[in-house]
């Protein structure tokens, strides 16, 4: 069962674009967000390509953010490590 509040209490860079999180029940996630870059096709988004860019997260207010929200994701999808929705997105098209 998922908790009812959940917050990121630490975030890792353990890869080219992935994130080790730890959230304030215990649980941890190896977040992948490569995909998620790659296929954006926003130039704001896909700043984060660049290495020094996407490193510059940090935890906020048990969050995950990098700037002041500029790039930022629902922490339950990061808890769930399904931070990409596209497969309701597929099946339409």
């Amino acid at each position: 069962m998922t908790p009812s509040i959940i917050n990121v209490v630490s975030a890792t860079q353990v890869g080219e674009y992935k994130i080790h999180l730890c959230f304030d029940d215990g649980t941890a996630q190896d977040v992948d967000f490569g995909s998620f870059l790659t296929r954006a096709q926003h130039p704001e988004i896909r700043a984060y390509l660049a290495q020094d860019h996407f490193a510059a997260f940090k935890v906020a207010h048990g969050e995950l953010v990098w700037g002041d929200y500029d790039l930022c994701f629902p922490v339950i999808d990061l808890y769930k490590n399904q931070i990409e929705k596209h497969t309701v997105l597929e099946a339409v098209a």
